[in-house]
């Protein structure tokens, strides 16, 4: 699990990378002003959790494998690495964009499901008040 903080222009924007599963998954956290470290480490200990469970993501197939054990010295090679470099990887990128467009999908649906219960309604009460003038005769 990689946590990558950076200014995105308006926010600071924090991207969780977790590789599970043979799958890479992407959640973005906003974090507004430039946090200090001690916000960071909060957010780590106390609200990651909650947002890794809020959403449902599938994930896209990793490219990158994990499970090889790797040598000590070049793993701390590697992350002095990672440190350096900025920004977000694509995968990650990826992996919102489809997060997102699943989200879409979903709200799409739910407000084709309400606006026809609502269109239901008014037919019905357009009904009963069709019922009601013609009572009497």
């Amino acid at each position: 699990m990689t946590l990558t903080v950076y200014y995105d222009g308006q926010f600071w924007v924090g991207v969780i990378e977790i590789q599970e599963n043979g799958r890479l998954k992407a959640y973005r956290y906003v974090f507004g002003t430039e946090p200090s470290d001690s916000e960071v480490l909060e957010f780590v200990n106390h609200r990651l959790l909650a947002v890794l469970e809020k959403s449902r993501q599938i994930g896209i197939k990793g490219k990158r494998n994990l499970d090889k054990k790797i040598n000590p010295k070049r793993l701390q090679r590697q992350v002095a690495k990672e440190m350096k470099q900025k920004g977000v990887s694509t995968q990650a990128q990826e992996a919102i964009k489809e997060d997102i467009e699943r989200r879409k999908a979903e709200s799409k649906q739910l407000k084709k499901r309400r606006d026809d219960a609502f269109k239901q309604r008014q037919w019905e009460i357009k009904k009963q008040k069709a019922k009601q003038k013609h009572k009497g005769r």
